[in-house]
Protein backbone atom coordinates (compact mmCIF):
# COMPACT_ATOMS: atom_id res chain seq x y z
CA UNK A 1 0.00 0.00 0.00
CA UNK A 2 1.50 3.30 -1.10
CA UNK A 3 0.34 6.62 0.25
CA UNK A 4 0.45 9.83 -1.76
CA UNK A 5 -0.96 12.91 -0.05
CA UNK A 6 -1.38 16.52 -1.06
CA UNK A 7 0.22 19.00 1.31
CA UNK A 8 0.39 22.78 1.16
CA UNK A 9 3.86 24.29 1.48
CA UNK A 10 4.01 26.48 4.61
CA UNK A 11 6.25 28.93 2.71
CA UNK A 12 5.04 29.33 -0.90
CA UNK A 13 1.53 27.90 -0.29
CA UNK A 14 1.69 25.64 -3.37
CA UNK A 15 0.00 22.25 -3.10
CA UNK A 16 2.53 19.46 -3.59
CA UNK A 17 2.05 15.69 -3.87
CA UNK A 18 4.13 13.87 -1.25
CA UNK A 19 4.83 10.14 -1.19
CA UNK A 20 4.80 8.64 2.30
CA UNK A 21 6.22 5.15 2.69
CA UNK A 22 3.67 2.81 4.34
CA UNK A 23 6.09 2.09 7.20
CA UNK A 24 6.76 5.75 7.96
CA UNK A 25 5.59 7.25 11.24
CA UNK A 26 6.98 10.18 13.19
CA UNK A 27 8.62 13.13 11.51
CA UNK A 28 11.18 13.91 8.84
CA UNK A 29 12.50 16.88 6.86
CA UNK A 30 11.54 17.26 3.21
CA UNK A 31 12.29 20.14 0.82
CA UNK A 32 9.44 21.73 -1.11
CA UNK A 33 9.49 20.69 -4.77
CA UNK A 34 8.50 24.23 -5.76
CA UNK A 35 10.46 26.67 -3.56
CA UNK A 36 13.07 24.25 -2.10
CA UNK A 37 12.55 25.41 1.48
CA UNK A 38 12.59 22.75 4.23
CA UNK A 39 9.44 21.34 5.77
CA UNK A 40 9.08 19.39 8.97
CA UNK A 41 6.65 16.64 7.96
CA UNK A 42 4.74 14.89 10.76
CA UNK A 43 3.18 11.53 9.87
CA UNK A 44 0.58 9.86 12.07
CA UNK A 45 -1.42 6.69 11.51
CA UNK A 46 -4.42 5.71 13.57
CA UNK A 47 -5.47 2.21 14.64
CA UNK A 48 -7.03 1.65 11.21
CA UNK A 49 -3.78 2.73 9.51
CA UNK A 50 -5.41 5.90 8.17
CA UNK A 51 -2.81 8.49 7.33
CA UNK A 52 -2.55 12.04 8.65
CA UNK A 53 0.25 14.29 7.39
CA UNK A 54 1.13 17.85 8.45
CA UNK A 55 3.86 20.03 6.95
CA UNK A 56 5.22 22.98 8.94
CA UNK A 57 8.27 25.18 8.59
CA UNK A 58 11.45 23.38 9.60
CA UNK A 59 13.65 25.34 11.99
Amino acid sequence: MEDVVSVRCPYCREVVELYVDPDTAGSFVEDCAVCCRPWLVAVERDERRRLRVRATRAQ
